[in-house]
């Protein structure tokens, strides 16, 4: 009979809580879109929305994904003491974790805008949709890169999406003339430009992260992007991230102090060349490192923006 110590460390290795790597490869680009939105520091409330919020979502989408995956990670060394693929917690108690999970961080959402609440159905749909493509999709990295990208339009909806949500009294605001094309608006080019560029990171780090279990994922017919790209992987992944740090430059050049960002750049681009030096044998563990080292890289992105802005 498990105590309720332990059950609660098994929710924990659940969200994969011991490794805040996935939650900060989120957070940073959805940060950096704040102080861009905002130009510069958005308020303490935005703060803790998008932080508390990110951490919430990735821990939801941490249980969904095993719930979707459990089947395929009984063969893969790597996941195979999972929770929910090592039967130590239910299927459906793995779901309610993720709902709840899923519910705060809607709380969360519910203090900031019409406008973000609005873009939070889709941001939800895209993390449902993800564990599954990677049955039906050749490169489903792409699908998981605008689905962890989403946190930019939300964080320029959340800056720009005008009053509170008036949780009491009052018509629904969907019913309100204007209010969609509102919605739409809230969310400038500017934004999907960014989350375009930050596209391409989530190619790069999610493709060295399919790496490792490459040899895996064919024998039991995973699709991924590693598999997908062959021989051409490693220039990919290094391509990948160079458009999108060329794309981020591009679209900020305008808005950011030029050698303040072109230091950044420098320090960006030596962490490339780490990376490609980490991955061109193609070793589990020198891809596994790469693929773990990459909040580096979008903490570096991140410190660029609030310093330039």
């Amino acid at each position: 009979m498990l105590t309720v110590f332990d059950r609660l460390n098994l929710y924990l290795d659940l969200i994969r809580w011991n490794r805040p790597a996935g939650w900060l490869l989120l957070l940073w680009p959805s940060l950096s879109a704040l102080w861009v939105a905002a130009g510069g520091f958005p308020g303490l409330h935005l703060l803790a929305v998008f932080v508390l919020g990110t951490i919430l979502m990735r821990s939801a989408g941490c249980c969904v994904n095993d719930v979707a995956d459990r089947e395929f990670d009984k063969h893969v060394k790597r996941t195979a003491q999972r929770p929910v693929t090592s039967g130590r917690v239910g299927v459906k108690e793995a779901l309610v974790v993720g709902a709840v999970l899923a519910f705060a961080a809607f709380l969360l959402v519910l203090t900031t805008n019409v406008a973000t609440i609005a873009w939070s159905f889709l941001g939800l749909v895209l993390a449902l949709i993800y564990p599954y493509a990677k049955r039906h999709v050749s490169m489903p990295q792409a699908v998981l890169g605008v689905a962890f990208s989403f946190g930019i339009p939300m964080a320029f909806a959340a800056v720009n999406g005008g009053p509170a949500l008036e949780l009491f009294g009052g018509t629904a605001p969907w019913t309100s003339p204007g209010f969609w094309s509102g919605v739409w608006h809230s969310v400038p080019p500017l934004a999907w430009v960014l989350m375009a560029g930050n596209l391409f990171w989530v190619l790069a780090y999610d493709t060295e992260y399919a790496m490792v279990d490459r040899d895996d994922d064919l024998r039991i017919g995973m699709k991924t992007s590693a598999i997908t790209l062959g021989d051409a992987d490693v220039p990919a992944v290094t391509a990948f991230y160079l458009v999108f740090l060329g794309t981020w430059t591009a679209a900020l050049w305008g808005m950011l102090h030029p050698v303040v960002w072109g230091t950044m750049l420098l320090v960006a681009l030596a962490q490339v060349v780490w990376h490609f030096r980490l991955i061109k044998d193609r070793t589990r563990d020198g891809c596994f490192k790469a693929f773990r080292l990459n909040h580096w890289l979008g903490f570096t992105v991140f410190v660029g923006v609030v310093l330039a802005v």
